[in-house]
């Protein structure tokens, strides 16, 4: 009897021991799976942190445009978008609700620099007007890219690089496409003859260089065709020269309004001279379209050339009622800007980048080179 109590007693210690021991391994083995998902948690938690802190540096970057007022500025806002989505970054897009309100396009410009973000995109308006607010970013730190335009007499380094056409070019291209619609007119002329220029504004770098590059060069073309050629109509372009038997007549709008704008290009139209009128961007393509809805001279008595598109200006091409156009590449403006933004807000090095211009014509309009480039509304 105390030999079968002693073995039950040793049995129920070695059980004990056992179970004590199997115990003690899994509670190890559960404090090992417990540490290790510990680790895999810090290490997502240190990849989130880092996304974080790259958005968190690189914050929002402020776009300052010239407005909202021409599908020209939703095209670049689609570059501008593709851009950020692409790299991962936040955009305020603004602009000013016309093309004539410079004060307010300054105040957006100062906010932006107020809330110091990485880099500056802007379009100005007038230059003048924003050099004290691109002095203020410079002296904060804060990189500028130009797009559209320029800001020529900016401090030395405030402006990182330009995203623009060279819209002086762009000028003489729309000159020189031009000048193969009109020279045997202009040649065989015995009497005085017009040709018509429209520009939105002459404070715009973008708008007053196509209008120069216009200016001079078909000026220099009709020149080698020994006509003698006059500048007329504003201050700007003033070359008045007498006995000329070729003008060229300058209109600009006191007000960027499209009323005022067809009423300047009616004006030209009326005109029993002219034989040529040209709109240096969207806004005046479309008044000459506008000015000549009760005439009806483009495409029979007169030769009409815009620049930019929009369906307004892509339809007057299509139909002939204006000879042709020269297109930006607007989308293409907008991605490079936001690029180039981000390029100089991490502190790399950023150049200016020029983007192409096209002349296009009913002819042309569709070829895959071109087509993109020609935004609708």
């Amino acid at each position: 009897m105390k030999r079968k109590l002693l073995s039950i007693l040793l049995a129920t210690a070695m059980t004990t021991v056992i179970l004590a021991g199997c115990g003690g391994d899994t509670q190890e083995t559960t404090s090992s799976s417990t540490d290790t998902t510990t680790e895999s948690d810090t290490t997502a938690d240190v990849a989130d942190d880092s996304g974080s802190e790259a958005s968190d540096d690189m914050d929002t970057i402020y776009l300052v445009s010239k407005g909202f007022q021409h599908q020209f500025w939703q095209a670049v806002l689609q570059g501008a978008n593709e851009a950020a989505e692409e790299y991962g970054v936040k955009i305020d897009f603004q602009g000013p609700d016309t093309e004539s309100d410079i004060a307010q396009q300054v105040n957006m410009l100062n906010n932006a620099v107020n809330n110091a973000p990485p880099a500056i995109g802007l379009a100005a308006l007038d230059t003048e007007a924003c050099l004290e607010a691109v002095a203020n970013a410079q002296a904060a730190g804060i990189p500028i890219i130009g797009f559209d335009t320029g800001v020529p007499g900016a401090p030395d380094g405030a402006i990182y690089a330009t995203v623009a056409s060279d819209n002086y070019a762009a000028g003489e291209l729309a000159a020189t496409e031009t000048y193969k619609l009109i020279q045997g007119t202009v040649t065989a002329a015995t009497e005085t003859v017009r040709i018509g220029v429209m520009n939105q504004d002459a404070t715009s770098e973008s708008i007053t260089s196509r209008g120069s590059g216009f200016i001079d060069k078909i000026k220099e073309l009709m020149e080698a065709d020994g006509k003698v050629v006059s500048v007329e109509g504003h201050d700007r372009w003033l070359n008045q020269v007498d006995g000329a038997n070729v003008i060229i007549d300058v209109a600009v709008p006191s007000q960027v309004t499209a009323e005022l704008s067809a009423i300047d290009a009616q004006n030209l139209l009326n005109k029993p001279d002219l034989i040529c009128i040209y709109g240096s961007n969207q806004h005046s393509g479309q008044g000459i379209i506008n000015g000549d809805a009760n005439l009806g001279k483009l495409g029979t008595d007169v030769v009409g050339i815009a620049f930019d598109s929009g369906t307004p200006i892509n339809d007057a091409v299509r139909s002939g009622k204006l000879a042709g156009a020269v297109t930006q590449d607007p989308v293409q403006i907008g991605y490079s800007t936001v690029e180039l933004c981000v390029k100089a807000a991490r502190g790399e090095a950023v150049s200016d980048v020029g983007t192409a211009c096209q002349w296009y014509t009913a002819a042309n309009m569709d070829d895959p080179s071109i087509a993109p480039c020609l935004y609708e509304g």
